[in-house]
């Protein structure tokens, strides 16, 4: 039962706080991606993961996070983002990754032309005070990737190993 709660709980939690926090204040901590490698591992061996099964996906985590860092040293993508596409990796394995970067892709793209968008328009009064929207409102501003990247593994892992055990 505990690692029913576990596996229904702990990888959609932390990518709830990672969209969040970016969300709020364009950063992604370390600690969610330490804590979702840590919660990788616990349920790993919790379920009896094969160690040649854990190290695929470490792999894939590996491929994807020095794809992640090229992007960061451009300028594409913040490294918190890189970090969490990392960890996410770790947890799909290559049997999902395809089907998590297309979405993060295209929900990524949505979320940048929608954000460029909203830049076009003055903000309200009200709005303007609020320092998270006046941030997300600023023409230079970044772009808070990482909720893509957490909506995309939100929608791919409930068709993961994880939730079909």
């Amino acid at each position: 039962m505990l690692l029913d709660a576990a596996r229904l709980l702990v990888f959609p939690a932390l990518m709830a706080f990672a969209a969040s926090s970016d969300l709020f204040t364009m950063t992604i901590s370390n600690r969610v991606s330490i804590l979702l490698v840590l919660g990788f591992g616990a349920l790993a061996v919790a379920t009896g993961m094969s160690m040649e099964e854990a190290l695929q996906h470490l792999f894939a985590a590996s491929v994807v996070l020095a794809f992640a860092f090229v992007f960061f040293a451009r300028g594409w993508i913040g490294g918190g983002d890189a970090k969490l596409a990392a960890a996410t990796a770790l947890w799909f394995g290559w049997a999902h990754l395809l089907d998590y970067l297309l979405f993060a892709s295209v929900l990524g793209g949505a979320l940048t032309l929608l954000l460029l968008h909203f830049r076009t328009y003055a903000l309200p009064g009200r709005l303007a005070c609020t320092a998270w929207i006046a941030r997300l409102h600023q023409r230079n501003g970044g772009i808070p990737y990482g909720i893509a990247l957490a909506a995309s593994a939100l929608m791919i892992y409930p068709s993961t190993a994880w939730m079909a055990s």
